[in-house]
């Protein structure tokens, strides 16, 4: 059975090639279906017809079995499929009225020409429904012609050689009837049942497509802000951005060098990556954009999107949230780190670098002065600069004020924050 099954597959696909498109495919995949069920009919149909009729010439039956099928080989070493649905669609038309007009009549023939409706039923499946008219107008003009034939020569031909009985007759006719419509319903069916599962296909690959296209856009806002992807996939244009205010935080491990040289590789990126994912939630849960992480070192703004309000004191929540976290949970921190942290506010120029392994970068004098409050800070406290500080001296609890030197700036006063003021 699995065999037979795999022939008829192996049928079906015959002359199609890897560069077809869907539609095409359906076309050769039906045409030769329609050859396969024709010939089979068309024999059966003699076979028939010659127990039950009288022994008429087979001369004409003989030679359609042979031109389909000669016409099939042809195609299946030329490829030329163009040539075969022709010829294929002609013999389906003009055979059965060839076969009609040796019998005699519409009546001594049973209607046989009517399985010359095929053509154009075929030709709307094999070519398309506008070429098919063409079609139906050389059957409906065949059909009128052998009435005519029919009608006007009824009283001076000869009574036919071939003496049918009434019985074959009416048997006849509703074999034909029965066998068109049922060849109709089977190529109808298979193209229906072929266009279906190409429907399938086409929704799996699209459903594929929308999950990819999904984990690229994912993997896109773990790379950028969302107002920042959205625009480098509508536009090839160059982005940077100027912000007036932006609150800035970087986060350096304490003696991360020292403490990473007694590890091996896997565990080293097994701590950060602890720690920084535990960040990254938090970086979430304040409505804040992770930037970067350098090394051992972590950077986040706030500003950079209309998303909330405060940023400047969200940041320093977040702040003191990763502070207490790394404190606390010896799941995350297993070997005991300490964190740097220093914010700054003020302008920054902001932009996307690069083309293939872009990132998306800060740049500006808040920057500088937030990352290198960061390098003079003292393990396990949140330094802000002078003008984060104003802005938030009054949501904020903060221990006396503090004067660093920072290269390339002189001496700089820092405010450190204890936690949130009470109500």
């Amino acid at each position: 059975m699995s065999n037979q099954r795999g022939f008829l597959d192996g049928f079906r696909s015959a002359g199609i090639l890897p560069s077809d498109s869907g539609e095409l495919r359906l076309q050769k995949s039906l045409l030769i279906f329609a050859t396969g069920l024709i010939s089979f009919a068309s024999m059966l149909w003699l076979f028939i017809y010659w127990q039950l009729g009288p022994q008429f010439s087979s001369t004409i039956p003989f030679v359609f079995q042979l031109l389909l099928v000669g016409n099939l080989v042809v195609y299946l070493r030329t490829k030329n499929f163009d040539a075969f649905r022709l010829i294929q669609l002609s013999l389906f038309l003009f055979t059965p009225f060839a076969a009609q007009w040796s019998m005699g009549n519409f009546i001594s023939a049973s209607g046989v020409s009517l399985w010359a409706l095929l053509a154009p039923i075929g030709a709307v499946l094999f070519i398309g429904p506008r070429e098919a008219l063409a079609w139906f107008f050389a059957y409906l003009f065949l059909t009128i012609l052998s009435g005519g034939f029919d009608y006007y020569l009824a009283d001076t031909l000869p009574t036919t050689q071939y003496k049918v009985p009434t019985q074959t007759t009416v048997f006849f006719f509703a074999l034909n009837f029965a066998a068109v419509s049922t060849l109709v319903f089977l190529l109808l069916r298979y193209a229906a049942s072929e266009k279906q599962k190409a429907q399938s296909r086409l929704e799996d690959a699209h459903l594929q497509l929308q999950l990819e296209q999904d984990r690229s856009e994912r993997l896109l806002l773990n790379i950028l802000p969302g107002p920042i992807a959205e625009r480098l996939k509508n536009s090839d244009q160059t982005i940077a951005d100027g912000f007036a205010d932006v609150s800035v935080m970087f986060v350096d491990i304490v003696n991360f060098t020292r403490i990473a040289e007694g590890l091996s590789p896997q565990q080293v990126f097994s701590m950060l990556n602890k720690i920084f994912s535990s960040f990254d939630e938090l970086a979430e849960k304040y409505g804040l954009e992770k930037i970067k992480t350098i090394g051992d070192a972590y950077m986040v703004a706030g500003g950079l999107n209309d998303d909330i309000g405060d940023y400047s004191a969200a940041l320093v929540d977040m702040a003191l949230e990763m502070r207490d976290l790394l404190e606390r949970d010896f799941d995350v921190n297993q070997m005991g780190l300490e964190v740097r942290i220093g914010i700054g506010t003020g302008p920054v120029v902001a932009g996307v670098v690069g083309k293939k392994k872009f990132i998306y970068d800060l740049w500006g004098d808040t920057v500088n002065i937030a990352s290198r409050i960061t390098s003079e800070g003292v393990p396990g406290m949140v330094q802000l600069d002078e003008t984060t500080y104003r802005r938030l001296q009054n949501l904020f609890d903060f221990y006396e004020p503090q004067t660093i030197y920072l290269k390339g700036k002189g001496d700089m006063i820092v405010y450190r924050a204890i936690g949130r003021r009470a109500a």
